[in-house]
């Protein structure tokens, strides 16, 4: 029986080696930079989507799945609300997969609030904003996620991902410098791109490494930008803010926060990191947030200075030339914001259930990184293929929580990640913290 158990194991070591390497090779084949072909020698993989160097990752690690017997994941579908709970194939699962955090999404008032912007604008503005799009609404919940920042004005894009890009790739150029965490989203990276700037990373919260950057390198630049996250995704934890406003004063530079995760969670009333860190909203340059955290929607924003916010509004492009939000999201977003304005009590019960989840589970020996105990938990499995076996286990045992797996994150660092929601209960986090126990 041992033998037996040896030798499964020493399987499923050799197939997760081997798809590591072939991913490690894909990647290597994917950089390698084009060379010059007569047009009679192109290969089939520069004119077939099937050779796509993503497509082939994506292959390899499906054949590396289906060997080593692990379900996929991925697109399950929900078949209603997803919340503390969800429904998926008709049963029903404690769900960690959402960040619904405060319960607002399928609220009573904030879907009546969408109900009665679609009946009175339907469920498309049919237009660019700055043509013939623009609806008192839109104006309503920019004018209050200003007052809630405490800031000049905001502007609201229809894409979450596509404000950081469309922001960062008009305000800067190739005189410029970007500065990051090295955590920083994916849309962050890409608007960075698209502006033509330099782009410098620094240790993830290590802000002694990003004052040796800025002390070496803003001389050389003309603007420079500092993005930080507000709250990690990934890892659950945030920056320490007074500090990055001391070196953005210091050296004259921009400071960016990305609040997708941590507006609406952090702070007593769920005003983000800046309330946590008590630090005046105008001492940071750029707020950007998601509605689709906290805020029942979908979409993205910037709030901060009037020039910024109406240069932005005139002349960038995700802004200029995408259709305008539409209505039914916009009011749901407003109403998202009353109700936690009325209800505070929404953000403490995230928190204390959060803090329930945290000190239960390192108290099973569970590795939960460098999580801060707020919304976000990782629980960290060092390898790829437990993180979606036992994510699979605890599918099959009544509860959905996502594997982050390499190559999302490094292969020592693959996770379940799990989101909290104001309505989870002990009796729920007990009984998901013991399964996960017994599986390891």
């Amino acid at each position: 029986m041992v033998a037996k158990k040896l030798s499964r194991d020493l399987k499923q070591k050799l197939i997760q080696q081997s798809l590591q390497r072939k991913l490690k090779q894909a990647e290597t084949d994917a950089a390698k930079p084009a060379v010059s072909l007569k047009e009679t020698t192109i290969p089939d993989k520069f004119c077939r989507f099937d050779q796509h160097p993503g497509y082939i990752q994506m292959q390899i690690i499906n054949r590396g799945a289906e060997q080593l017997g692990v379900e996929s994941p991925f697109f399950r579908v929900h078949e209603g609300l997803a919340g503390a709970t969800t429904i998926i194939a008709g049963h029903e699962l404690i769900n960690f997969a959402s960040y619904n955090y405060l319960n607002l999404s399928g609220h009573p008032e904030v879907n009546q609030a969408a109900t009665q912007a679609m009946q009175r604008y339907g469920t498309s503005v049919s237009a660019s904003r700055i043509v013939s799009g623009e609806r008192p609404i839109h104006r309503e919940l920019e004018h209050a996620l200003a007052r809630t920042y405490g800031v000049d004005d905001a502007v609201v894009f229809v894409s979450g991902h596509a404000t950081n890009v469309s922001t960062l790739g008009y305000l800067f150029g190739a005189k410029d410098l970007i500065i990051h965490d090295e955590y920083i989203h994916n849309s962050s990276i890409v608007g960075a791109q698209l502006s033509g700037a330099r782009r410098l990373s620094f240790p993830h919260n290590d802000l002694d490494a990003l004052e040796h950057l800025l002390k070496e390198r803003r001389h050389q630049f003309e603007r420079v930008v500092i993005i930080v996250e507000g709250l990690y995704s990934m890892d659950g934890d945030f920056p320490d803010l007074k500090r990055l406003v001391q070196l953005k004063q210091q050296h004259r530079v921009f400071l960016m926060v990305d609040e997708a995760h941590s507006f609406g969670v952090l702070g007593n009333s769920g005003k983000g990191l800046r309330e946590l860190a008590d630090v005046d909203a105008t001492d940071v340059d750029i707020w950007m947030g998601t509605l689709s955290k906290t805020l029942s929607g979908c979409g993205g924003f910037i709030a901060g200075e009037s020039a910024l916010v109406e240069n932005l509004r005139h002349l960038s492009p995700g802004f200029l030339y995408s259709v305008g939000i539409p209505a039914p999201i916009a009011a749901a977003a407003i109403k998202s914001l009353e109700i936690m304005a009325r209800e505070p009590d929404r953000v403490r019960r995230l928190r204390s259930i959060s803090e329930y989840f945290i000190t239960q589970a390192k108290a099973l020996k569970l590795n939960t990184g460098d999580s801060r105990g707020i919304a976000i938990i990782p629980v960290i499995l060092g390898s790829s293929v437990n993180a979606a076996r036992i994510s699979s286990a605890l599918f099959d045992r009544g509860i959905n929580v996502q594997p982050i797996l390499y190559p999302a994150v490094p292969e020592k660092s693959a996770r379940l990640r799990f989101f909290l929601s104001c309505e989870h209960t002990q009796e729920q986090i007990d009984t998901t913290l013991n399964t996960l126990a017994s599986l390891l």
